[in-house]
């Protein structure tokens, strides 16, 4: 072996360690997420079919909205690390703030948007009628809880640019022990609470994110570690300069995951067409996949933390390793969990309901995310190094077109035109996954060896 293959092979290793560390916190925290999700399928699941159709489309369409301002305030997390690596820890404070008018900004509206809008649009798509008043329900109570946690989406994202990772796991970890509670209380009725079923999991979704929202901003106020920053040492008025930069930033990473989130969101709307089973059955495929998903995506928060704050210190082929690190530990996890899903997929749809007709169609699904896993992690972790970069319009392109122009198509195809079989709505999904994988692969090794020549 070589001393430059032995260097690489070291470097790799020591990327991996970095990227574990820092992303093993946040593995926590979007698990805790994913367990959330989890738990609102399961306990909907326990009020029947119509239920969990309800809580599936109705969380579809929250989720749309909550995507995109999330891949927004996402921007601050690059911009925080990139200062954090050159040192310049006072500038970072001012993006906390304007990112923090921007979920205050966006979140309000989003409340009427959930009273005045949902029902129509549902009519308009034609959702079956036995769930579509509790699916107006469930969404008009959870857009209850925008505001907050879009301002604690601005701080989170700070806390990660800067590598403070392990406040969030603790706060994630106190909202699934709220959200489950509160589901408890709402759902079913309890404590004298009504018992408001699928319409309680938006409710208890909504007191959650407030929740957490003032658990972290606590933390924030009075933590060491943020008074270099000056988050809250007072009330700044609207930087322009800074607000354009954040939004510059962040509008195609809000574009770039919307299109890939837009397409499940989509996907689960039109299964709605197709009656209370079938939308069940992909509500359970998919909130399985999300589950997992959820390791990949931490990784590639990491990788982007890492690149960036690696690249404002100067240490561009140490970035480009650690970039095509994070993309290998992604890819290599969703190994795993293909394998996983191959094996088990009969036991963990056992895990979610007890309906013969709704497992049947699930396990079907199950078989198709196995396929996907793979090609999944490579986009999420290669999407993560190029945010790195600070390299989002290429990325927006790529996965607009890999899931809009490919793979939403075909999708509708099977789902409207044809009335095809669940499994093959879904391969539409392996279609856009496959295409954004190898693209947004061969950009980031293409632009992080251009960055190498340029040094």
């Amino acid at each position: 072996m070589s001393n430059m293959t032995a260097n690489r092979e070291f470097h790799g290793l020591t990327e991996a360690r970095a990227l574990l560390r820092l992303g093993g916190p946040l593995i926590i925290n979007n698990l805790s997420i994913a367990g959330m999700q989890f738990a609102d399928t399961v306990m909907a699941g326990q009020l029947g079919a119509d239920a969990l159709a309800a809580v599936a489309v109705g969380g579809s369409v929250w989720f749309l909205a909550f995507t995109f301002f999330l891949g927004l305030l996402m921007a601050i997390s690059p911009i925080a690390a990139r200062l954090h690596g050159s040192g310049d820890y006072g500038r970072i404070g001012r993006y906390t703030r304007q990112g923090i008018y921007i979920g205050i900004a966006a979140g309000i509206p989003l409340i009427f948007v959930g009273q005045l809008v949902v029902e129509p649009m549902l009519i308009a798509i034609g959702i079956a009628p036995e769930f579509r008043d509790m699916t107006v329900g469930y969404t008009g109570a959870i857009m209850y809880g925008a505001p907050a946690i879009f301002v604690f989406l601005a701080l989170r994202f700070t806390a990660e640019g800067i590598g403070h990772t392990r406040p969030l796991m603790y706060t994630s970890v106190f909202a699934l022990v709220c959200n489950v509670f509160l589901n408890y209380v709402f759902m079913f009725g309890h404590f004298g609470a009504p018992a408001l079923g699928a319409v309680g999991c938006g409710v208890a979704s909504a007191i959650t994110m407030w929740l957490i929202m003032i658990a972290f901003a606590v933390h924030v106020l009075v933590s060491r570690r943020y008074r270099p920053l000056k988050i809250f040492s007072r009330i700044a008025p609207l930087r322009l300069t800074v607000l354009k930069e954040i939004i510059f930033l962040g509008v195609p990473i809000a574009i770039t995951i919307t299109a890939e989130a837009g397409l499940f969101s989509a996907v689960a709307i039109l299964m709605g067409t197709r009656g209370s089973e079938i939308t069940a059955a992909h509500q359970i495929a998919i909130n399985f996949s999300a589950t997992t998903f959820m390791i990949p995506l931490a990784l590639s928060a990491a990788t982007t933390i890492r690149v960036g704050q690696l690249l404002g210190a100067g240490n561009t082929q140490d970035a480009r390793v650690s970039g095509i690190t994070g993309i290998v530990l992604c890819a290599t996890f969703m190994s795993i969990s293909a394998l996983f899903l191959l094996v088990f997929r009969d036991a963990v749809v056992s895990l979610y309901t007890d309906d013969v007709a709704v497992k049947s169609i699930a396990i079907s699904l199950l078989l198709m995310a196995a396929i996907f896993q793979v090609a999944d992690g490579i986009q999420i972790g290669s999407a993560g190094a190029l945010r790195g970069y600070k390299d989002t319009r290429m990325p927006m392109a790529i996965n607009t077109f890999a899931f809009w122009v490919l793979a939403f198509p075909l999708a509708y195809l099977a789902a409207i035109t044809y009335q095809a079989p669940p499994n093959y709505i879904w391969a539409g999904f392996i279609i856009g996954l496959s295409v954004a994988a190898i693209l947004l692969a061969w950009r980031y090794n293409r632009l992080s060896r251009a960055r190498l020549t340029a040094v």
